[in-house]
């Protein structure tokens, strides 16, 4: 449900937006080849893949959360991400985010973030996606798609720009983890997290160790802990989540910033941009003593 992207995890809103996202390293692996044999061998038939081990119980509390947060039109939250960065000492250094979210189904959304970094704010209208960096007074203004779930494919993917709780607000959160379930458990209630009971439940997704703490009434997520199982380093993010509001009222200026107005004027652009379909690598130029 977080953490985790098409997550979150998490990312650098790169020349706007600063939330940062950390990427496991892959271990390349060298196999030998083996020698052939003069016996022919019967072909195999592939391994049929593991079944998910998907608890009833622990779907349940899943789905119950995803119908709660899809059936409010409007919503709004605090979310505060704690997560870890290797240093240059080779320790893990503990960094943290603040996201106060504000969204209007089908086509709204705004998000002020401060924390360790750049604050930063992100507004869609239903027309248009802007990125505001208020302390460097820069504003990148981009055309957006007719939803919620749309714009932020189409942020991710023409700035780079990603939020540790973008699954919790797209249309059906339980429909987009659904494919990637690999393993779902629950584990017990707790009376710590949030001020309240909450049922906790364990789970693994597209990659992604998550244990997440649901209210036990309400089925609101109150904390999300999770790990990507193919980070060397095993390094910790943490979603914790509060201030939840169903269906408040939404003042009609709530999703754009007069301070932006006079803001400079600059692109969107990914922090690591993909080459175009078919076009060559740029020539190498020579160096003044190869000439």
């Amino acid at each position: 449900m977080i953490i985790r992207h098409k997550f979150l995890g998490k990312a650098l809103l790169m020349l706007l937006l600063s939330l940062m996202m950390a990427a496991g390293a892959a271990n390349a692996q060298s196999t030998t080849p083996l020698a052939k044999k003069k016996t022919t061998q019967s072909k195999k038939r592939p391994a049929t893949p593991p079944k998910p081990d998907l608890e009833p119980k622990a779907i349940e509390l899943l789905k119950a959360a995803s119908d709660r947060l899809a059936a409010a039109h409007s919503l709004s939250f605090t979310a505060v991400e704690i997560f870890e960065h290797p240093s240059r000492h080779g320790h893990p250094l503990a960094y943290a985010t603040k996201s106060d979210v504000l969204l209007q189904r089908p086509d709204k959304l705004r998000v002020v973030i401060s924390g360790d970094g750049p604050a930063s704010e992100f507004y869609y209208d239903g027309k248009v996606m802007m990125a505001f960096a208020p302390a460097e007074n820069l504003l990148a203004v981009a055309d957006a798609p007719p939803t919620i779930d749309a714009t932020l494919e189409a942020a991710y993917n023409s700035a780079g720009i990603y939020f540790p709780f973008t699954d919790l607000i797209v249309a059906d959160p339980y429909k987009d983890m659904a494919e990637g379930l690999k393993l779902a458990y629950y584990i017990g209630q707790s009376h710590v997290v949030g001020g309240t009971t909450t049922d906790m439940v364990a789970y693994i997704d597209n990659g992604v160790f998550i244990q997440i703490w649901i209210g036990a009434k309400d089925k609101l997520p109150r904390l999300i802990h999770a790990v990507y199982l193919d980070d060397p380093d095993r390094l910790r993010h943490n979603l914790l989540l509060s201030d939840w509001q169903l269906d408040p009222a939404v003042p009609g200026d709530a999703f754009g910033s007069t301070s932006a107005a006079s803001a400079k004027r600059i692109q969107f652009a990914h922090p690591h941009p993909q080459p175009k379909p078919g076009s060559k690598p740029p020539a190498k130029v020579k160096s003044p003593k190869a000439q």
